[in-house]
């Protein structure tokens, strides 16, 4: 799938990239891999799409992000509250390990480097591009020049395909983006090296050997689907900002519980002033924040359909139905707070249509549940 092509060094090379293609150059000190590339609703699943055409892996053709997110298994739920954090609400629908439970699952090798150390970090990216594969890193939104966001996320998954040590930019492949990026190494090293929220990123690096061919669809869908019926199921408190006291928050099916219940309550914890920018805050949680809409449902729905269709399961199918009405429902709340009117109205609408999430997404627990129980409810079969 990689091809690197040599051109004299004394040549003069300006970037040239389409829409949804990284092109290909080589001298002594530029190099950029031939990356296919579309946008992607979520940085994690869009870049392992990527990921998966580039390795000309696929079933019926490259798959579409809802699959690769349906397949990850990290459909999941987490909710905090802090008073003392900007924002005050953090509300995320995935879990933390998509990175490497996806890949795996689909029989590649993964190896996560981390380092505090900017050279080491950067000789392991641009190792990887010398061999002619891409680098799949993390990166703090805040840090990257052409997001324009105040907001740190330092998680963000972005793919490096290629670097110019005479302008001195990295070419950077982001969902959120049709074209290739050209990122400056300092700023690239800036938000490789963040200490923002929720973790530091620590050059961090995901080295993956995508194996010849894929496993059979419906068994890993089926493993996927457990996977994710099992995290919403548990409950571990508020993973993301753990053992602080300020914190108020869970995860799973209680996050979805203590979040119905909680927002009815925001009016006693913030001023009008707060409460409205918490109030839009949860609408780009919900539907902007690289959620893929619906809080990662619309994704899950979107794949399970994807699943049904390419297996003939019937099960996928009830999953894909349930994460739809989950969606629209979270989907809903988000519209509610952030429509015309006083913060209090506005919160007043989203917790009452918050209300019913609780029954909802145990609908959706149920079904994840059947789907991975087993493969034989197929059409026909």
């Amino acid at each position: 799938m990689t091809k690197l092509v040599p051109m004299p060094t004394i040549w003069t090379i300006e970037p040239y990239c389409l829409p949804g293609s990284a092109n290909v150059v080589l001298t002594s000190n530029i190099s950029m891999l031939d990356y296919p590339h579309r946008r992607g609703g979520h940085c994690g699943s869009g870049a392992m799409r990527d990921l998966l055409e580039w390795a000309g892996l696929g079933w019926d053709g490259p798959p579409d992000e809802g699959l690769v997110f349906a397949l990850s298994g990290s459909l999941d739920l987490s909710y905090v509250r802090d008073t003392t954090l900007m924002p005050p609400v953090y509300l995320v629908g995935r879990g933390g390990d998509l990175e490497t439970d996806l890949p795996r699952r689909l029989g590649a090798r993964v190896s996560v480097h981390a380092t505090d150390d900017a050279h080491d970090g950067w000789a392991l990216v641009r190792e990887a591009i010398d061999d002619g594969r891409p680098a799949l890193v993390w990166a703090d939104i805040a840090e990257l020049p052409y997001l324009r966001v105040r907001l740190q996320m330092s998680r963000h998954d972005i793919v490096v395909i290629g670097y110019d040590d005479e302008r001195r930019v990295a070419h950077v492949v982001d969902n959120d983006r049709d074209d290739v990026q050209l990122v400056p190494y300092e700023a690239l090293a800036r938000a490789r090296a963040s200490q923002g929220f929720p973790v530091p990123t620590r050059h961090t690096y995901f080295d993956i050997t995508w194996p010849d061919r894929l496993p059979d669809l419906a068994s890993a869908a089926a493993e996927a689907f457990s996977q994710s019926a099992a995290a919403m199921s548990s409950s571990t408190g508020p993973s993301i900002v753990s053992d602080r006291p300020s914190a108020v928050g869970s995860t799973g099916l209680a996050a979805v519980d203590l979040f119905a219940e909680d927002i009815a309550g925001w009016s006693e914890v913030f001023d009008d002033d707060v409460l409205d920018l918490v109030l839009h805050g949860l609408s780009a949680f919900i539907e902007k924040a690289g959620t893929g809409g619906g809080l990662f449902r619309r994704l899950l729905s979107a794949g399970a359909a994807d699943v049904a269709r390419l297996t003939g399961d019937l099960r996928a199918h009830e999953v894909a139905t349930a994460a739809h009405r989950s969606a629209e429902r979270w989907s809903l709340v988000a519209s509610l707070a952030r429509q015309e009117g006083t913060a209090q109205s506005r919160l007043d609408a989203a917790a009452s249509a918050a209300a019913t999430l609780p029954e909802l997404e145990r609908e959706l627990v149920s079904a994840l549940e059947a789907a991975g129980t087993s493969t034989e409810h197929r059409s026909g079969s």
